[in-house]
Parts: C-alpha cells; structure tokens; sequence
C-alpha cells in the first residue's frame, strides 16, 4: 500500500474529525464525483482494520481515479495528513485507508467480481452463527 503521507500541505487545516464528519466528508465526495452504487458497511464487531466500510463504483478505469483522487484530496485538507492509498495505476479498484473508514472504489466488473458487500455484509458475529447454523439444520 502506498503511504502519500509525504505529500503534506503545510496550508492544509489541521482538524480531528469525528467518524460522522469523516463519513459525511466521503460520502458528500463520492456523490460529487458522481459515484455509482455507494453504499456504506458497518465493520463494528467484525474487525478491527476499521469501523466502517464505502463501497462506490465509477464508470470507467478514469472516473474510479479521478473520484479516488478528489477524495484523497478533500481527505488531506480535512484532515491535514494524508491516507494510504492503492490501486492507482490501473484504476480497476482503488483503496484509501482513512483510518476510521475504508473506502474502495471500483469498475463495476470488477467490484462485480470480487462482491466485497456479500462478504462483508453478512453478520459473523458469535450469536448470529449460531442462528445460521440451526437454520441449516431446520432445512
């Protein structure tokens, strides 16, 4: 993963978001941009990597970098820090880590083909398994 840390803006505000103002700050961003499909997972439970999860897909390998790009940037003037970012160089399926929030965008055959939402939507949780399983054996 590609750390952009170095490209600090001196000018940039330096400002601690709350995990509302951050999601707000990405979903308002992808919509700008004209995202497709944005829907947002929450990962509280079901790992530590992050406490939520964007998934947006753009139409083209230059929209997915160009959406990616303009959010990374709002990120680092928000913020004043920037984010790990990944995937650039093709732009079938760009990562920024922001922290609190993971946010991939992707070519929607791409996004087809790896359905991140179906894996990471389903509830794993201890109580939840144990539902599914006597589900299974009622059938």
């Amino acid at each position: 993963m590609q750390d952009t840390s170095e490209l600090k803006d001196a000018d940039s505000p330096k400002k601690l978001l709350s995990k509302a103002e951050l999601q707000d700050l990405v979903i308002g961003s992808l919509e700008d941009d004209k995202a497709e499909d944005i829907i947002q997972i929450d990962l509280t439970g079901k790992t530590s990597i992050a406490d939520s999860m964007v998934i947006a897909s753009g139409r083209s390998n230059r929209q997915v970098s160009a959406i990616a790009d303009h959010l990374y940037r709002k990120l680092k003037h928000a913020t004043g820090h920037g984010c790990k970012l990944e995937g650039m160089e093709k732009a079938d399926w760009v990562l920024l880590d922001a922290g609190d929030i993971v946010v991939h965008v992707f070519r929607p055959e791409v996004r087809s083909f790896y359905n991140l939402e179906k894996m990471w939507a389903a509830d794993f949780t201890p109580g939840k398994m144990n539902e599914h399983e006597a589900d299974d054996e009622n059938v």
